[in-house]
């Protein structure tokens, strides 16, 4: 569980930082060690993860190869305000746990500042991504 203690190495190749530079600290020995992600929604995708009981992400459509969460709230909400109530009417912003060993494999990608970073999963390996959640998705923020 993320206590909002963050370890950075600082390490940066081309842009890019490890997950590993990002991993939250953990106060218990037998907790798994995990990464907050956030990922703004809109409604249909939304109602899918509530219909998985708030456990999985659903599958990408085809013209939809890579599943974009970011590590960054304030990005997210954005993400969530300035472009999901523009296409959809609503955008939410939800919160969840992944298994920082697991995250180690995608680097963290800078898709603009320094704030703007975000995870590049392709949808071929969602599946798996889904079963290194730990915990429920929650939602964070509506906006309309």
């Amino acid at each position: 569980m993320d206590k909002g203690l963050w370890k950075t190495s600082g390490s940066r190749l081309a842009g890019l930082v490890t997950v590993s530079d990002m991993t939250s600290t953990e106060t218990s020995p037998t907790a798994t060690a995990t990464t907050t992600l956030w990922r703004p929604t809109g409604p249909e995708e939304l109602a899918l993860v509530r219909e998985s009981g708030w456990r999985t992400w659903p599958a990408r459509l085809p013209e939809q190869p890579i599943f974009y969460p970011v590590l960054n709230e304030d990005y997210a909400i954005r993400i969530a305000r300035d472009w999901n109530v523009k296409h959809s009417g609503v955008g939410y912003v939800t919160r969840f746990e992944v298994d920082s060993a697991f995250l180690a494999r995608y680097p963290v990608r800078q898709a603009g500042g320094r704030t703007i970073l975000e995870l590049w999963v392709p949808a071929d390996e969602l599946d798996a991504f889904n079963a290194h959640l730990v915990g429920p998705i929650t939602v964070t923020h509506e906006f309309r």
